[in-house]
């Protein structure tokens, strides 16, 4: 496909896996994740910006060491170098989709768990 044309909320809502990569174009892109209560995607710094938007769920975002709360709607601009950690402080699981600029991991990428998806960075120095 030229581009990705889809229902992001509706591909985010029924995603159940930790990390799930939809599309990947020259300059960007899309994966949709789903935290679970108290899970978090993990402090990182990447050389990449990167654009969160919450669909459900509560928790916070810490950049660089400050936090702000965060919920359904809400968005997170992540300037590259900025240390970073998105966390599911609910009840509920928290669904999210993330635009990545430029590309951050291998076309068609899905990791089920954090596990999982922590391994696969470890190998390929993600």
């Amino acid at each position: 496909m030229k581009g990705y044309i889809g229902n992001i909320e509706k591909e985010t809502k029924e995603n159940e896996n930790f990390r799930k990569v939809l599309f990947t174009a020259p300059h960007s892109q899309l994966v949709v994740m789903s935290l679970l209560p108290g899970e978090d995607i993990g402090e990182e710094v990447h050389e990449v910006d990167q654009f969160i938007r919450i669909e459900t769920g509560k928790g916070k975002a810490v950049l660089d060491g400050e936090e702000f709360e965060i919920e359904d709607d809400w968005a997170v601009v992540i300037p590259a170098g900025t240390r970073h950690n998105i966390i599911n402080t609910s009840s509920e699981k928290m669904k999210l989709y993330t635009i990545y600029s430029p590309a951050n991991h291998p076309e068609g990428t899905i990791h089920s768990t954090k596990e999982e998806a922590m391994k696969a960075e470890a190998e390929h120095h993600h």
